[in-house]
């Protein structure tokens, strides 16, 4: 792109906005499906979030990025919308774990 690096950021920056409205929105979507298929989760965003934080010495908690992402609380989430992993998903999972090149 040919655009200054501001402009750069917005464009990442509202990007993000409409991902984590995207995945909000998409209950039925699980964490481990999105691990199994993309190679990071809601949780990775939360994550991620945190580190950034962390890395400007900002004072934001686990619990806040993980909100930001969720759009409520992490345990309110998990209790509404979070579903048992099936054998299959885990076995998935579990192999995307071990190749660091497929995880976030």
């Amino acid at each position: 792109m040919t655009i200054d690096q501001q402009t750069r950021t917005e464009l990442e920056a509202a990007a993000f906005r409409r991902l984590v409205d995207h995945l909000q929105k998409r209950t039925d979507v699980q964490n481990i499906d999105l691990m199994n298929l993309a190679g990071f989760c809601r949780n990775c965003l939360s994550k991620w979030l945190k580190e950034e934080a962390d890395g400007r010495s900002l004072p934001v908690s686990m619990d806040e990025t993980r909100e930001a992402v969720y759009g409520m609380p992490y345990d309110a989430w998990k209790k509404l919308y979070q579903k048992e992993a099936s054998p299959d998903q885990q076995k998935s999972f579990a192999a995307t774990m071990a190749d660091p090149s497929k995880h976030g």
